[in-house]
């Protein structure tokens, strides 16, 4: 049963003065580096899980220009090898630990490499990431259980990992890549709704515990973002009927900046963008009404107008060769997808004006 409540006028003005702030405000308060911030990464040692493409590669090798040692972890061997060049050429130090977050054997290999060869841990980035997209009975069950394993299972595994050093050296950043998601959930995207959600909840929790045990060196960091264009919608596990899609895709570099920014300036959730920011408040002062709009974008953008795709597992289950870049191309992509369809739509008003 719907159990929303009329909102009062002056709440609706207040959320629309504030929506309208924080687009004006943007990122003001993220991603501008300081030559303060930028010497004081030099040296420190960032492991980051899902270096491969997307945010993982964007943030390692930004880190690596700032003098970095950069660990590079994910499933793709030959191409953190050649992330791992690029990261030298700009200046870092990188090291390539082939790893499987949702194993818990490799999370263990890829913290004790890290120490073998840096001898402490500054910050930790878990940032691999999965996506299904479909009706959530239309995903099978092993799909779900496999993003979990990855999205929720993974950071909890390298989040352990990460604590334990920091308790051990009485320092440390963790920061988990959440999602707008962790916040508000979205239609065709139930499990992976629930991981960021779970992602979200571990870090306050963590933040509580160390709060507790006046560990005021150690902070836990969740970032926020918008959906933005990475290779996660080429990997996506797809059972929608129509191509991975979703409006006003960010650019990746705005998310990378916020990750290196917070990885000096820990703060607990860092919701990245006014997008972003407008959907966690608006979800905090109206969240059935924020859930249906969402769910309504994403039905338009997904159901409504996807051109056809066959159902796909993507890179779920074992990687892909496709996606290597930091950026996805899903923004050209959809801009071609509506051109074609802008264009039969014209084809057939103009076979409706001459039959009349």
């Amino acid at each position: 049963m719907d159990t929303m409540r009329p909102l009062a006028p002056g709440k609706f003005l207040s959320l629309a003065l504030l929506c309208a702030v924080l687009q004006l405000a943007g990122c003001a308060t993220t991603g501008r580096l300081t030559p303060d911030d930028q010497r004081s990464v030099a040296q420190k040692t960032y492991v980051i899980t899902g270096a491969s493409s997307g945010f993982g590669r964007g943030v390692a090798v930004k880190l690596a220009s700032m003098h970095a040692n950069v660990v590079l972890a994910a499933r793709r061997t030959e191409l953190l090898k050649e992330v791992a060049a690029e990261a030298r050429a700009a200046g870092g130090t990188p090291l390539v630990v082939t790893t499987d977050v949702s194993k818990p054997e490799d999370i263990e290999k890829l913290a004790a490499d890290t120490m073998a060869r840096f001898g402490r841990i500054d910050v930790w980035i878990n940032n691999a990431g999965v996506v299904a997209i479909g009706r959530f009975e239309d995903i099978p069950v092993e799909d779900h259980a496999r993003l979990i394993d990855v999205n929720l299972k993974g950071v909890i595994y390298g989040s352990h990992a990460a604590m334990r050093q920091f308790r051990a050296q009485g320092f440390g950043t963790l920061v988990n890549i959440g999602s707008v998601e962790s916040e508000v959930p979205l239609a065709y995207q139930a499990s992976y709704a629930a991981s960021k959600a779970g992602v979200l909840s571990l870090g306050r929790t963590l933040n509580e515990e160390i709060r507790l045990s006046g560990s005021d060196k150690i902070a836990v960091a969740t970032v926020m973002p918008w959906a933005a264009d990475t290779p996660l919608f080429t990997h996506a596990a797809n059972y929608s009927g129509g191509t991975p899609r979703m409006a006003a895709l960010d650019d990746p570099q705005k998310v990378i900046d916020a990750i290196v920014w917070v990885s000096i300036h820990p703060r607990e959730e860092l919701p990245v963008g006014w997008k972003a920011k407008g959907a966690y408040l608006s979800h905090h002062l109206l969240p059935d009404l924020t859930e249906r709009i969402a769910a309504n974008i994403s039905h338009r953008y997904q159901i409504e107008t996807a051109p056809p795709a066959p159902p796909t597992a993507g890179a779920l289950h074992r990687p892909m060769r496709a996606g290597r870049t930091v950026e996805g191309g899903v923004r050209q992509r959809m801009a071609q997808e509506n051109a074609r369809i802008e264009e039969r739509t014209a084809s057939h008003r103009g076979e409706t004006s001459e039959g009349r």
